[in-house]
């Protein structure tokens, strides 16, 4: 299939001069050409997008997919507190639940120009068959919670059923994924790390997210959450991104500047738990690769890069008064795709509209009052679009969202699904 996009304004986010007003060409999922380099293409379908900004998707590097069930649902009180009343409903999910769960958060993500994102959830097949219906790109995790017992049990129960639905197309990766130092123990952390070895991905985990998890971790173990894991040996055995990572220190930053380690910024969780403001003027000095997640919809409480990467920039203009230090929408805007292409190791293929690259795009109608006149388009992102100004989503060149309507998702069954696996859910 050969596709051209004509007439957009294309923001590539390589370099902040190097936008463009032209077209691009895609073929076989790729990007072919761009600019003049197009004008030769000939293409079985010519999408317009007069008007648009045409940008490259957006990567959720830290979410709970399956976690729409629980949208609105407890949404007071802190991380522990809020765990305390999800953990006994999450035990009475089943794959049905987990299924129906996701096709709905791939929807959203869908929506709001997300074709690619790293989950931490249960019954990862389930998620892995909602991925493959509508079209995007998974790092999935394999959750790891408790002792070396508990974590061989789970991969003997649960990779088999993952492998079943895996299909060799590299749309999904598998990345082991010991939830937190609180839940999961040292030889549990070991093993995911080996795993995640044998695989040849990442491991993704849980770090320093509040200040009970790090005054508990220097109280059983003497170090700091990521100097612990450091003690293990984790960020050694293997390429990670860690999740939140709002309360590190000087000193774990100095030591994560050496590794092949991302730390993945989730605002939003952030404040509604009272986790507090990550320091992220720190994770860029020293040189550490920041990306942009949601977290799940249950403490977010939707899955919208949008909005997460204009909060980033509000939290960071109020705990930065360095005018001058401050992260612009531009940086901003390349954390939420190039940033979190790195860090879910799929640089190579997206995060920048480059030749050679997977077409995963999202095309932006700015001819609307919220974004008129838009001025910088870097701005207009960032401070004044939402989801109703995405109106096409493509995955490796084929359109997910077309004129704002999902082409791989039914809507409307898949709302029904899940509310009436919720009802289901509190009848348990």
């Amino acid at each position: 299939m050969k596709t051209l996009i004509r007439n957009g304004l294309v923001l590539p986010l390589t370099t902040k001069d190097a936008l463009f007003e032209g077209d691009i060409a895609i073929d076989d999922g790729r990007i072919a050409a761009l600019g003049a380099d197009a004008a030769s293409f000939i293409p079985d379908k010519t999408i317009d997008a007069s008007g648009c900004i045409v940008m490259p998707a957006f990567v959720n590097a830290h979410t709970h997919l399956a976690m729409v069930l629980m949208r609105n649902y407890k949404d007071q009180g802190n991380l522990f507190q809020w765990l305390h009343e999800i953990f006994p409903i999450e035990d009475k999910l089943n794959k049905d639940d987990i299924y129906a769960a996701s096709v709905v958060g791939a929807a959203e993500l869908i929506k709001s120009g997300t074709v690619l994102f790293a989950d931490m959830y249960f019954h990862a097949s389930e998620t892995a068959r909602a991925v493959y219906q509508a079209g995007i790109k998974a790092n999935i995790g394999f959750t790891f919670f408790g002792d070396l017992a508990d974590s061989k049990k789970r991969l003997a129960e649960r990779m088999p059923p993952l492998e079943k639905v895996l299909r060799n197309d590299g749309m999904i990766e598998v990345d082991p994924s010991p939830h937190a130092i609180y839940t999961t123990t040292a030889e549990s952390y070991k093993f995911a790390s080996a795993l995640a070895c044998d695989l040849g991905t990442r491991l993704n985990t849980h770090v320093s997210e509040t200040r009970k998890e790090v005054e508990d971790s220097i109280k059983e173990y003497g170090k700091t959450p990521a100097m612990y894991l450091e003690s293990l040996g984790v960020f050694d055995a293997s390429s990670t991104y860690i999740a939140h990572g709002v309360h590190l220190t000087d000193e774990e930053l100095d030591m994560l500047s050496g590794k092949d380690t991302s730390i993945v910024h989730n605002p939003s969780s952030n404040c509604k738990l009272g986790s507090g403001i990550a320091r992220i003027n720190e994770w860029r000095k020293h040189g550490i690769n920041i990306a942009m997640g949601t977290d799940g919809a249950s403490s977010n409480n939707n899955l919208n890069l949008l909005k997460e990467l204009n909060l980033a920039l509000m939290v960071n203009s109020v705990s930065c008064p360095d005018f001058e230090q401050r992260f612009t929408p531009f940086e901003m805007l390349r954390i939420a795709t190039s940033g979190g292409a790195r860090a879910l190791g799929r640089e190579s293929e997206m995060g920048t509209i480059e030749k050679g690259k997977d077409a995963d795009l999202i095309i932006m109608d700015m001819n609307q009052a919220s974004t008129s006149p838009m001025n910088d388009p870097y701005s207009a992102i960032a401070f004044s679009s939402d989801r109703a100004n995405i109106r096409d989503v493509l995955c490796r060149g084929k359109v997910l969202l077309e004129n704002g309507k999902l082409t791989t998702i039914d809507e409307q069954l898949a709302i029904g699904q899940i509310i009436k696996a919720w009802k289901s859910i509190k009848e348990r």
